[in-house]
């Protein structure tokens, strides 16, 4: 009973490993940590900053729109 989880187990790491490349240890990691970091200066962080400057951009305006009358 204790070798067929054991087994499922190391199977399941299997996959994953070979899902992932095949490279296993620090070198996956590195590679993992390397491309989250490109993938959220390159796409996450921009889309949030132009997501923060519009809503400031709306407020200015709502703001400058209530003094207008």
């Amino acid at each position: 009973m204790a070798s067929s989880w054991r087994r499922t187990i190391g199977n399941l790491r299997s996959f994953v490993g070979n899902s992932m490349g095949g490279v296993r240890g620090g070198a996956n990691l590195a590679s993992w940590v390397v491309a989250g970091t490109l993938a959220y200066y390159l796409w996450v962080k921009p889309s949030q900053d132009l997501k923060r400057e519009q809503e400031v951009q709306s407020f200015i305006h709502l703001l400058f729109d209530c003094y207008q009358f």
